[in-house]
């Protein structure tokens, strides 16, 4: 019997198939998530809210492809279906961490860095999370990281009660030294919002990237929001990474510079003490 009726008469319609089973998907934290199969044989994932912000599903199908056009990079599940309600995705069967897939993930996601971008930014504005994303182009690195990533969301953080007035003066400080401490490269073809969250290890040997907020920008952005909350294998992936694609110098050193961003995300959508974190982050730079 389908558990999920609803969301199967949704898929019905936008990929012509009937779906024969649905079962829930732990983990999601806006969307319901849910595991379909298809009468065709196909096995699908699909993402509903029953009112998203307008261009919610739109966004994210559209860095999956996005990121999909690179060639020879990370793999992301193939985008079925999309409206405003929900996106239907190929499904990816979760299996274990390896060594050699590790090191295959840092090939490919230098791959993905390569295949560059029109400018810092975006086509179009997107989402982290539940919060809005800017994505205005900008001319250089330093400018973009600062106006479109770090000070949006150190204000909504401070609007929040998730920052006070002292940790928002150290970091607005440190924005300010952005162009000699921020070194300029072309921009990178970015996930975006490469947590260890959104790898999906899966069981045929290759690392699916989901739940992308792409744009382009600097590729150290990616590497620091790999390392801020841990991922299996992160030193095979990071050295496959160095050798497909070899880092500037010193980048270790700007990890904290990097991790400010989804500190401040986290600050301002969860609180806790991320926005501390990010005031300490920032003062190690001072």
């Amino acid at each position: 019997m389908t558990r999920r009726p609803t969301v199967a008469r949704r898929a019905e319609q936008l990929l012509g198939t009937s779906v024969v089973a649905t079962a829930p998907v732990a983990g999601g934290d806006i969307s319901t998530a849910t595991r379909l199969r298809m009468s065709d044989g196909t096995v699908a994932f699909a993402k509903t809210l029953p009112t998203p912000p307008a261009g919610f599903y739109a966004a994210e199908a559209r860095g999956l492809r996005w990121l999909a056009e690179a060639p020879g990079g990370a793999a992301v599940p193939e985008v079925l279906a999309r409206d405003e309600d929900c996106l239907i995705l190929r499904w990816v069967e979760p299996g274990r961490p390896s060594e050699t897939t590790a090191d295959d993930l840092g090939r490919a996601l230098a791959a993905t860095h390569d295949a560059g971008a029109a400018a810092y930014g975006a086509e179009a504005d997107g989402w982290i999370g539940r919060l809005p994303l800017p994505n205005g182009a900008a001319p250089t690195w330093a400018e973009f990281y600062a106006t479109r990533r770090v000070l949006p969301y150190l204000k909504v953080a401070r609007d929040r009660g998730a920052v006070d007035a002292a940790q928002a003066q150290v970091v607005e400080g440190l924005v300010g030294r952005f162009p000699e401490l921020l070194p300029e490269e072309p921009p990178s073809r970015l996930h975006g919002d490469l947590w260890s969250g959104n790898v999906v290890w899966g069981v045929d040997g290759v690392a699916h990237l989901v739940d992308p907020a792409a744009y382009g920008g600097h590729r150290e952005a990616d590497l620091a929001m790999l390392s801020l909350f841990g991922l299996p294998q992160l030193p095979r992936v990071l050295d496959a990474y160095a050798e497909a694609h070899p880092l500037a110098d010193d980048w270790e050193d700007r990890v904290g510079l990097h991790q400010l961003f989804p500190l401040l995300v986290h600050a301002a959508m969860f609180g806790g003490g991320y926005g501390a974190r990010a005031a300490q982050t920032a003062a190690r730079y001072a």
